[in-house]
């Protein structure tokens, strides 16, 4: 377990957790067939209270498989000034779905340690920052990215009945039973200096692991693997997207890519690590960015399997070949939609022969696609659908993620689904992708049901269909091929469709 390596002192000033409950979040696909990441948000507030001087751990409970009960009896064995609960996600829609594992932990922490503060951030936290103060068992919350927030709130702490929590920014808190919110701390601006992140000595670095579609061709390469980031937030404005909640604003802000380039070496020649992925949302965005990490990847001739987000229309031709030699094996794409009706009302505006064409130059470039698929997006019905299923099966990527339209909150999607009442999920289990509970939007044309029946069906038939195993054991074997298809024998439980089936 990775809790050593904190700078000296008489007192632990930060335990940071990242909460886990893998097997509400996905069934028994938790396993061994999802990816385990390195918590990006634990390592950035971790590098920024460490440079100031505090003494800090991590605990990742994700990575180290640790219940409820076990985390409450570490941070009592630590006995931290401040225990913070991280819940980012591996990717911004992630976050709600954490919030599971975090509110099982922090109820396990208070009664085992009743007094200890704890402090709650994240997108979904900084979504809905009254509402998670009052419902979740935790003493604060942060609205905001939140080192900044962090480190005011353990010198607030210290002054013990002195303290002013008013002077700390982006704290939400109680005062005399009334949710105080304080004034925003403002966005760090040099990500390199004071969000790094260079905190790899604190992790548990031979627990994570990528998904397995990443290596197919040499599924035994899933570990050593690392994920980093490049770049913070996204200009765009996609409907289903709650990336900005944490920022508040629609901007993009990037490391320098010798700093980038730096740290994979440090992984490279410390870990061994060769599989990453890059968590920005938008990698392929900003040609001059991509470009000059690019440059410097393939000077230093890793022989890298790297795998990043990107847009159908950021993707320009000529940059593939360099993707290529820089390490980029994967690319994936957010396609969404088989409707330009549905795609426009998604503010996702993309015609079909685009999508086509992209697809078919990434892969000619010797990169394999991820495509990016939605339903249930507010203007489907079952016409448009299977469209999408349809555009999928023409493309056929050598991998697709099916998703149901969720109103996430921080997303358009979930204000607009407030406003109109739309049904949303009990529980924030419900917001996963792959429970038990699962619970999507329902459109004016088709239920909440609905929907995720046509999700379920339409994964099995991709990766059943004979055209896309043939393309799989060409591209990377028998082996990869029959990983595929124990994959797509599970079939997951899914409590809002149990009615229907026994109706039908």
């Amino acid at each position: 377990m990775a809790l050593a390596n904190t700078a000296p002192s008489e007192h632990l000033d930060l335990l940071l957790i990242n909460p886990g409950g893998r097997d509400k979040i996905y069934q028994n696909l938790g396993g061994t067939l999802t990816a385990i990441e390195p918590p990006l948000w634990c390592r950035l507030i971790a590098g920024y209270a460490r440079d100031r001087g505090y003494a800090i751990r991590i605990l990742d409970s994700e990575a180290e498989e640790m219940g409820p009960e076990r985390v409450a009896e570490q941070v009592r064995e630590l006995n931290p000034r401040l225990t913070c609960m991280v819940v980012f996600g591996h990717q911004p829609s992630a976050s709600t779905q954490q919030m599971v594992g975090a509110r099982d932990a922090c109820e396990a922490i208070k009664v085992i340690v009743p007094d200890m503060p704890i402090l709650i951030v994240g997108g979904h936290v900084s979504a809905l920052p009254e509402r998670t103060l009052a419902e979740e068992p935790v003493d604060y919350v942060c609205k905001g990215e939140g080192p900044d927030t962090v480190v005011a709130l353990i010198e607030q702490l210290k002054l013990g009945d002195e303290a002013d929590l008013s002077t700390v920014p982006g704290l939400v808190w109680y005062s005399d039973d009334k949710i105080m919110i304080n004034k925003p701390a403002e966005l760090i601006k040099d990500l390199d200096a004071d969000l790094h992140g260079n905190v790899w000595d604190m992790l548990p670095m031979e627990k994570y692991r990528a998904h397995n579609w990443q290596c197919f061709g040499d599924l035994e390469s899933r570990k050593p693997y690392a994920s980093i980031y490049t770049s913070l937030g996204c200009p765009y404005k996609c409907t289903f997207c709650c990336i900005n909640a944490p920022f508040d604003t629609n901007r993009y802000r990037m490391r320098k890519p010798e700093h980038v380039v730096a740290e994979i070496a440090h992984l490279h020649d410390t870990y061994g690590v060769k599989t990453y992925k890059f968590v920005d949302e938008m990698f392929v965005l900003n040609e001059r960015h991509v470009t000059a990490i690019c440059d410097l990847l393939i000077e230093r001739k890793f022989e890298l399997n790297i795998w990043a987000y990107a847009r159908v229309d950021t993707v320009k031709p000529h940059m593939l070949e360099k993707l290529r030699k820089a390490g980029f094996r994967w690319l994936a794409l957010g396609i969404e939609s088989g409707s330009k009706h549905v795609r426009d009302g998604a503010q996702k505006a993309l015609r079909h022969e685009d999508i086509i064409n992209i697809v078919r130059q990434i892969q000619s470039a010797g990169i394999s696609v991820i495509g990016n698929f939605i339903f249930g997006l507010p203007d489907d019905d079952v016409a448009t659908m299977r469209e999408t299923l349809e555009l999928a099966q023409e493309l056929n990527c050598e991998f697709a993620n099916f998703y149901s339209a969720m109103a996430y909150p921080g997303s358009q999607l979930y204000h607009q689904a407030v406003t109109n009442g739309w049904a949303l999920p009990e529980n924030w289990s419900g917001f996963s992708q792959h429970s038990y509970d699962c619970q999507p939007l329902p459109t004016e044309k088709v239920s909440a049901a609905e929907v995720l029946h046509f999700r379920d069906e339409a994964f099995h038939a991709y990766f059943a269909h004979p055209r896309y195993l043939d393309m799989v054991t060409q591209r990377f074997g028998w082996d990869t091929r029959h990983h595929i298809e124990e994959m797509a024998s599970h079939r997951l439980r899914r409590k809002l469709l149990e009615g229907v089936e026994k109706a039908a």
